[in-house]
This record gives structure tokens, C-alpha cells and sequence, in this order.
């Protein structure tokens, strides 16, 4: 009787998540190339919301993709590219708010992510993303030797992050100052000492883990592709379920020193899709 009641439970769970997931949000990206469909996440509720709101005004209808570059990831959303005029630069339009982060582990950057643009950290270091300029990666394949030699630059840049983080907080004077005595004295084994003992110190406070890719990232990459050097860098929060042969036409048209496409590749429309 007990294991004919977790049967049942199991079915119904089975059947709900089913459920859950078919009617998962999508939205069709009408090309002059083509169609993508692009399923957006629940767990990215602020991209997600703000995604759809731009859709219902019609914000992207007409938009050019105005950054395009081969095995990485193609680019639209800014309003500037409506009217655009050839050989003008374009990438720094937007509706004149950007959004919080919404980085997660889970979502990364796979063939067919969709993923916030943003400024850059030295003027943006929380990361924000911009209100409107998202990108769909296209990528390409690495190997697991590829994939270890970035994770330990890409380690490098996240413990010196952590420690930038740490330091520049008004707490941490003393550690500053400290810092600052050892540079004048030239002690570089006493810096690299420090630099440790902070990184352990913020790694605690900020409950944080040395930056390591999982065992489902590395089957991804190494089986299906994308660009891994963005992860933990930008909010992903969706990704093509249809159409990823649209975006690799996109990807591969040839384009002009600011790699914007030589011809026009424009957004007709996006539609919502009602399940």
C-alpha cells in the first residue's frame, strides 16, 4: 500500500513538472534570417519580467543584431540600430535603466544561452546588466585541457575580484594599510603572503568557493559548446529552444571592423508564445 502511494506521488510529481516546464515562457525572434524561440527562466524573475515587458511595447521590433562575431555570440537590443546609418558604431543604446544581476551557477554559457549585456566592470562592478542589449551565444567546442587552462585564469581573475572586493570596503582600512607598507618596503613574498590570507578572509566572509567548472559544464562545453570564459560574469536567462541554425546564419555573415554585419540583419518582431 505504501510503495503504491509513492508510486502515485511520483506520477503526479512526474506529470506536474511536465507541466510546469511546457508552459515555461517563450518568445519567437522574428528575423529577416529567420525565426528563434528563446524559453526564458523563472529563476531570473527581473530579466524575465523586464524581457517581456520591452516585447509587449514593440521595443525590439526593427532593431538591428549590430554585433555579430563567428563561434562566439551574436548581439541586438540597442534602440539606435533602428535608423542606424552603415558604418556607424552602435552597442551603447538602451532604455535608460539597467538591472541587478541575477548571475546564477546553474545557468551558464552553452550554445544557445541568452544572456544580459553589460558594461564593463572598471565603470559597472556590480555587475549590472543593461535594460535592453542581450546576446545568444553561438560559441564553439573545447577541449577538457582547453577548458582546465582557462579555469585557472579564470580562478586568477575571481581571487583577484574577491580580494579588490574585500580591500576596498571601509572596514578593511588596516588590511589597506597594511598592504600599502608592504608595497614601499618592495616585499613581494610578504604581498603574495597577504594577498592569501585576505583571499581565505574574503572567500569566508563572502561564503564563496574558488571558481571551478562542474562536471555538467565541462560535459556542455566539451560536447556541445559556448563560450565558458563569460561565466559567473553575466545574467543568462533563457535559451533558444528552436532556431539555432538562424542563429549560426547570424553568427556567420560577414561583418565590418566594428562587427557589425555588412548587410543588415534586422528584428521584424518578437511575439510571446501562448501555450
Amino acid at each position: 500500500m505504501i510503495v503504491k502511494k509513492k508510486l502515485i506521488l511520483f506520477i503526479f510529481l512526474f506529470a506536474f513538472f511536465n507541466a510546469l516546464y511546457a508552459q515555461s515562457t517563450k518568445v519567437k525572434i522574428i528575423t529577416n534570417k529567420g525565426d528563434i524561440v528563446v524559453m526564458l527562466y523563472d529563476d531570473t524573475p527581473i530579466h524575465k519580467k523586464n524581457f517581456l515587458k520591452l516585447v509587449k511595447e514593440h521595443y525590439y521590433d526593427s532593431l538591428l543584431f549590430h554585433r555579430v562575431i563567428k563561434n562566439f555570440m551574436i548581439q541586438s537590443g540597442d534602440p539606435f540600430s533602428k535608423n542606424a546609418k552603415p558604418n556607424s558604431r552602435l552597442g551603447l543604446g538602451g532604455p535608460g535603466y539597467t538591472l541587478p544581476a541575477e548571475i546564477r551557477p546553474n545557468h551558464f554559457h552553452k550554445r544557445g544561452a541568452l544572456a544580459a549585456a553589460r558594461q564593463p566592470d572598471n565603470v559597472n562592478p556590480e555587475r549590472r546588466s543593461s535594460g535592453s542589449q542581450f546576446y545568444i551565444v553561438q560559441g564553439k567546442k573545447y577541449t577538457k585541457e582547453q577548458l582546465k587552462k582557462l579555469e585557472r585564469r579564470m580562478q586568477a581573475m575571481s581571487r583577484n575580484d574577491l580580494i579588490m572586493k574585500f580591500l576596498t570596503k571601509k572596514e578593511n582600512k588596516a588590511y589597506r594599510d597594511t598592504l600599502k607598507k608592504l608595497a614601499d618596503k618592495k616585499d613581494i613574498k610578504g604581498i603574495l603572503a597577504f594577498r592569501k590570507r585576505v583571499y581565505m578572509l574574503a572567500l569566508k566572509k563572502y561564503n564563496k568557493k574558488p571558481f571551478a567548472f562542474t562536471p555538467e559544464q565541462i560535459k556542455i562545453y566539451t560536447t556541445i559548446g559556448g563560450a565558458p570564459h563569460l561565466d559567473g560574469q553575466y545574467t543568462v536567462f533563457g535559451e533558444v529552444v528552436k532556431g539555432m541554425d538562424v542563429v549560426d546564419k547570424i553568427a556567420n555573415a560577414k561583418t565590418d571592423r566594428f562587427d557589425r554585419p555588412l548587410e543588415d540583419i534586422r528584428i521584424i518582431k518578437m511575439e510571446i508564445i501562448k501555450n
